[in-house]
């Protein structure tokens, strides 16, 4: 092969990964606020399930949003317990928040008991109110580290701030199969009706090894483990008893009990 077309293809080449690198990066960029929108959508609909006002996986995009539009949302202020209601499009995104110093703080480890590292200084809940207007249940975000990933979800109360109403996971990279039973619908119907709180007030809420005895006593404290999978199991039980605790919601659940929402 001559200099002459040797370069004439590597030239080529060159514009062809030029071409193709610019293809690729539109096609990235018109797609994600597809993406972007179809997660969300995902997300809202596992929120209704988990609150009981869809079936698990139903509902198409107009009918999530004409119930999702029924949420009231709220910042709930984690130090106090205070709480003041926004706009279901507010920017507020707790998340990023963690990436700040001054809107999140770092767990000592101690505290870190779901392996936070950081938690921000809001939390982003969401209330459904009966006909009545009187609350009827509480969409609460929760999230701590499993076996090989950060779940994050959503646990759902009534308005006591004690009986579980459902859980979802909106997120994680748990082991399908095993940690990743943390999706499956027959799971998460074991949680509905069991209580987060003892009489004394402590967060007691637990997935167990194994399945649940109900004649104990702690049995309504209790949700069979994950075959397979007691890593992720107890990952779940510190990530609820961490978010149900002092550093997560317990302040404002107080608050609720004694004055409402």
């Amino acid at each position: 092969m001559s200099k002459e077309s040797t370069g004439k293809t590597l030239v080529v080449a060159g514009v062809l990964s030029v071409v193709c690198s610019i293809a690729l990066a539109a096609a990235v960029t018109l797609l994600k606020p597809i993406q972007d929108e179809n997660k969300a959508l995902e997300k809202q609909r596992r929120i209704l399930a988990a609150a009981q006002v869809l079936p698990e996986g139903e509902g198409d995009k107009a009918r999530v949003a004409q119930e999702f539009s029924k949420f009231q949302r709220y910042l709930v202020n984690l130090e106090t317990g205070a709480f003041r209601q926004v706009d279901l499009t507010d920017p507020y995104d707790q998340r990023k928040a963690l990436k700040s110093t001054t809107s999140s703080i770092a767990l000592t480890p101690e505290q870190d008991i779901a392996a936070l590292r950081r938690r921000a200084n809001e939390a982003d809940i969401y209330v459904v109110r009966d006909a009545a207007g009187k609350v009827e249940k509480m969409v609460l975000p929760i999230s701590g580290y499993g076996l090989w990933s950060t779940l994050y979800g959503y646990l759902v109360l009534k308005s006591d701030g004690n009986t579980i109403i459902g859980v979802t996971f909106v997120e994680h990279a748990e082991t399908p199969g095993l940690g990743g039973e943390v999706d499956n619908p027959k799971w998460k119907a074991l949680w509905v009706n069991k209580q987060v709180y003892t009489a004394d007030g402590q967060a007691h809420f637990r997935v167990i090894k194994g399945n649940v005895d109900p004649a104990k006593p702690d049995a309504i404290h209790q949700v069979d483990g994950l075959s397979g999978a007691t890593l992720t199991s107890n990952g779940v039980t510190n990530l609820v008893q961490f978010w149900m605790g002092d550093m997560g919601y317990k302040k404002f659940l107080s608050k609720v009990r004694e004055g409402g929402i």
